[in-house]
């Protein structure tokens, strides 16, 4: 049953208000927000609570068969990295390539490779004291460092599998995975550097004051560089490989077929847990056991988050919102304008990247049709999109801001000025090379 159009965009706009409230003003859980903001679409919707309850069961259930294994498995990876010194490891490496004198852009380089497995929050965390050291030895200013090590971290984690928001809607929207990571990567770098650039100009401003900090001792048995970066780099050439070679349409030959399911990101990513663990020779089962274990409830509440999500996007689809939008705005001129926009209200007012385009992604995809997006690139650039919306605007409201603050020794004033206004910048920027990408895949 179809209710009339303003009923349904009242609704909306009230379940979209309602997951705001709760998660900002009250700090109420995002997986609690967007299960109440589905019961009251549902029930503003007309439909019977059976059927309510049937489409977030199926909606969850969708996204958990997509992700569970790849969010699990890249978690690990995270963790296992940071644990065996990998990442400090691969963060040496660069800085000795790139020179102290200019570390901003190291550092900056570092976070954007680190990132790619490592969440960044807890990739700014594992690289904190690395980042200290820089700063005190060079004599750059803390915040140039810092705002460069966190834009970079954040550049790819908006963009890029396994990363959360970018993985649940593309899973949501049957994004080939191998597509997203090489264009998410195009479209991060410009990002990288509009971070780094910006830090280096507004940072100039505070003087070169240093946390004091406690230095961590240095491991005796470090992997080298080439076994620090393979767990990252493996995974992510096995799942472009699968993709941009065609695999799963041409079946031909055992080659073929053993790269497509070594691409597979399942397997992809396993392989990568795998080789991080070759990076420490003195594991011990109680140590394996509190990593994994670790690493594990970290993926459960993140799971919880992205199958609310879906359950959400399930009951939106079920009321038919791309009909009912479409009879109110032009939609199809905006394209790939309206993800960005939506994506870039609803983190500026929540606070979480994931949160925002995982819920951006349940409202976007049934407008797919409407947008003129939906086709195989058009729901590419839906995608990278989203998550050029989602890095800005980064403030108060966004656990980030304050690990960085927090780690960093920074206070908030200066935080707003330099790190809130480069994500802006990088947004704008990222959102400029999608319109870019999105001609040039005419």
């Amino acid at each position: 049953m179809q209710v009339p159009v303003f009923q349904f965009i009242f609704f909306l706009l009230l379940g979209i208000g309602l997951i705001f409230l709760l998660s900002v003003r009250f700090r109420i859980p995002a997986f609690y927000s967007l299960m109440a903001a589905s019961l009251v679409v549902g029930v503003g919707l007309e439909i019977s609570a059976p059927d309510i309850i049937s489409y977030m069961k199926d909606g969850f259930g969708n996204i958990m068969k997509s992700l569970g294994f790849i969010i699990v498995l890249g978690t690990a990876l995270g963790v296992l990295l940071a644990h065996t010194g990998s990442s400090r490891v691969m963060a040496g490496f660069i800085l000795r390539i790139v020179g102290e004198k200019n570390a901003a852009l190291g550092i900056s380089i570092t976070g954007f490779i680190v990132g790619l497995p490592v969440f960044c929050d807890s990739g700014y965390i594992v690289l904190s004291g690395l980042n200290q050291s820089l700063s005190k030895r060079s004599g750059t200013p803390v915040m140039i460092t810092s705002i460069s090590l966190a834009t970079g971290l954040l550049s790819v984690h908006c963009l890029i599998l396994p990363h959360l928001g970018a993985t649940a809607a593309a899973a949501a929207m049957g994004v080939d995975f191998g597509k997203l990571i090489l264009y998410g990567i195009a479209i991060a770098i410009p990002a990288m550097l509009t971070g780094y650039g910006w830090a280096r100009y507004a940072g100039k401003k505070y003087p070169a004051v240093f946390k004091e900090e406690n230095p961590e001792p240095e491991s005796t048995s470090q992997p080298t560089v080439l076994k620090s970066f393979l767990p990252v780099m493996i995974p992510i050439v096995l799942i472009a490989l699968k993709s941009f070679l065609g695999i799963e349409k041409e079946l031909s030959g055992i080659p073929l077929k053993l790269l497509s399911f070594l691409g597979d990101p399942v397997i992809a990513l396993t392989i990568g847990v795998l080789l991080a663990f070759t990076n420490s020779r003195n594991w011990k089962k109680i140590e394996i056991s509190s990593l994994l274990t670790e690493s594990a409830e970290k993926a459960g509440a993140i799971l919880v988050i992205i199958g609310a999500g879906g359950a959400f996007g399930a009951v939106l689809a079920a009321g038919k919102i791309g009909d009912q939008i479409s009879h109110l705005f032009p939609m199809t001129s905006m394209g790939i304008l309206f993800p960005f926009l939506l994506t870039f209200i609803i983190k500026t007012a929540q606070g979480s990247s994931t949160v925002a385009i995982i819920t951006a992604s349940s409202i976007i995809l049934p407008l797919l049709p409407v947008l003129g997006l939906d086709s195989e690139t058009g729901r590419l650039l839906s995608v990278l999109s989203m998550g050029a919306g989602s890095m800005m605007i980064s403030q108060a409201n966004d656990a980030y801001f304050w690990v960085i603050a927090k780690f960093s020794g920074l206070e908030m004033k200066p935080m707003l000025k330099v790190y809130s206004m480069a994500t802006f910048l990088m947004g704008i920027v990222s959102f400029t090379a999608v319109y870019i990408l999105s001609l040039l895949l005419k």
